[in-house]
């Protein structure tokens, strides 16, 4: 079954989110699940060199005492996982189109879960900078991408319009937040759900999908 999820490397329920999953496939080893990471910006209008942290924090939450409180109930989520958010590390808030394109690039080689892994731990836990080219740089090798032509890659635009453009059209189809879930190209979930949901969700698209939706496009 195809599994598509809208997700932003800088998005802390993503990464609960992705635990989440894992648990529910580890549970339910019989499933075959072919997953597929689709591009969301949560701050699509970030200037391209990112943010100073404290100033997005004011902009976005209205200052660092506003985001704790909402962090410490994502650290107290992610505790569950085993993640150990250390958001006190986090010094640039990035744009995260180069991580996207990154992305989208490890498909061809069947490294898009290790790369987005690489770039949540990377950002979560030890606060690098994700949206610069020696960061992404570091995460493709760790997830094993073949080097040759990324810098490159990461220096042009290839696939910069096209990370627009499924972020854009997922807000058409009413995606609002991330992660969300798309069950065999017919079933929506948003939000980072226990492992429990995810399989009922998994057991309906089956019962209910085409051969060819269980397929995606």
């Amino acid at each position: 079954m195809r599994l598509d999820i809208f997700s932003d490397p800088i998005c802390p329920w993503c990464f609960i989110g992705k635990r989440r999953l894992e648990r529910a496939l580890a549970a339910r080893p019989d499933l075959e699940i072919d997953v597929h990471w689709r591009a969301f910006q949560l701050n699509p209008e970030m200037p391209a060199e990112g943010m100073e942290r404290q100033l997005y924090l004011e902009l976005k939450f209205g200052g660092p005492a506003a985001a704790q409180r909402i962090y410490n109930t994502i650290a107290e989520a992610g505790a569950g996982e085993k993640i150990d958010f250390d958001f006190g590390a986090i010094r640039r808030t990035p744009n995260t189109i180069n991580a996207h394109r990154l992305i989208r690039r490890a498909a061809a080689d069947g490294k898009q879960d290790a790369v987005v892994e690489a770039l949540f731990r990377r950002y979560f836990l030890a606060g690098e900078d994700i949206g610069g080219t020696a960061t992404l740089l570091e995460v493709a090798a760790e997830a094993g991408l073949e080097p040759a032509g990324l810098e490159a890659f990461l220096a042009g635009s290839e696939e910069s319009e096209t990370v627009r453009g499924e972020d854009a059209s997922a807000r058409r189809t009413g995606i609002q937040g991330v992660p969300t879930f798309i069950f065999a190209n017919r079933f929506a979930l948003s939000g980072a759900h226990e492992p429990e949901v995810l399989i009922q969700m998994f057991e309906l698209a089956e019962q209910d999908a085409t051969p060819e939706a269980l397929a995606g496009p």
